[in-house]
C-alpha cells in the first residue's frame, strides 16, 4: 500500500497498483513493480525417459557378469576399460524392446573378443541337475596352443545369477565338466563359452551355446 507523506501532490511511497513509489538520495521517483517470473517445471520428455530406463537396464542386467568382461575385453585395441566397452556393445547389440519393456536377445550378447580361434565342433549337455558338460574336437589352426583356456558362463535370468570359470581347463582336454551353483538347479541357463591364452594376451570371441532348460 502506497504512502502520501507530503498530501495528495507529493510524491508517494509504497505501492499503488503496477506502480511503486520510492526515494534514492532523497529524490523521489516511481518504478513499475517487477513481475515474479514463474519457476518452469522441467518435464522429462518420453524420448528422455526411455533412453534413460534403457540405459539403466542394460548397465544393471550386465553387472553379473562383469568378472567375465574384465577378461573377455581385456585385450581389446580401443583404449576404454573392458566394462565400458562391454556395455557398448552390448547395449547396442543385445539390449531389445521398448519402453518399458526391455529384454536380453541372448544370441547377440559379447562376453569376449578377439582373433584367437575358439572351439571346434563344440556340444554341450546338461548330465547332472547341476552339471554341464562341454565336448569338442581339436584344433589344426596354427594360431592355437594346448594350453589354450576354456571360459565358461552360465546366467539365469531370474535370479540375476552368473556361474562358471575362466581357466583351469585347457584346450588340448577335449572335454570338461563343471558343478555349477545349487541355486540354478532347475532354472534354464544361457550358456557362454570362450577361450584366452594361459597369458590372457589373446581372447577369442564368445560363442552362445544355447539355452538349457531342465
Amino acid at each position: 500500500m502506497a504512502r502520501l507523506p507530503k498530501g495528495i501532490l507529493g510524491p508517494f511511497i509504497g505501492t499503488a497498483g503496477p506502480v511503486v513509489g520510492a526515494t534514492w538520495h532523497g529524490i523521489p521517483y516511481m518504478r513499475t513493480k517487477s513481475k515474479k517470473k514463474k519457476k518452469k517445471k522441467r518435464i522429462k520428455s518420453i524420448l528422455t525417459m526411455a533412453n534413460e530406463a534403457r540405459f539403466k537396464f542394460g548397465n544393471n542386467w550386465l553387472i553379473p557378469f562383469h568378472p567375465y568382461i574384465i577378461v573377455g575385453f581385456g585385450n581389446f585395441p580401443i583404449d576404454k576399460p573392458p566394462i565400458s566397452m562391454a556395455f557398448s556393445m552390448n547395449y547396442r547389440e543385445a539390449v531389445i524392446g521398448t519402453y518399458p519393456d526391455f529384454d536380453i536377445e541372448y544370441s547377440k550378447v559379447v562376453l569376449s573378443v578377439g582373433d584367437l580361434p575358439g572351439l571346434d565342433q563344440l556340444v554341450m549337455a546338461l548330465i547332472e541337475p547341476d552339471q554341464v558338460e562341454l565336448s569338442w574336437m581339436q584344433s589344426t589352426s596354427p594360431l592355437t596352443s594346448f594350453d589354450d583356456q576354456i571360459i565358461l558362463v552360465l546366467y539365469n535370468k531370474e535370479l540375476a545369477l552368473t556361474d562358471g570359470f575362466i581357466g583351469g581347463v585347457k584346450r588340448a582336454t577335449g572335454k570338461c565338466s563343471f558343478q555349477f551353483d545349487p541355486r540354478l538347479i532347475g532354472k534354464e541357463l544361457e550358456v557362454y563359452v570362450s577361450v584366452s591364452s594361459l597369458d590372457r594376451k589373446k581372447m577369442a570371441d564368445s560363442v552362445y551355446l544355447g539355452r538349457i532348460v531342465p
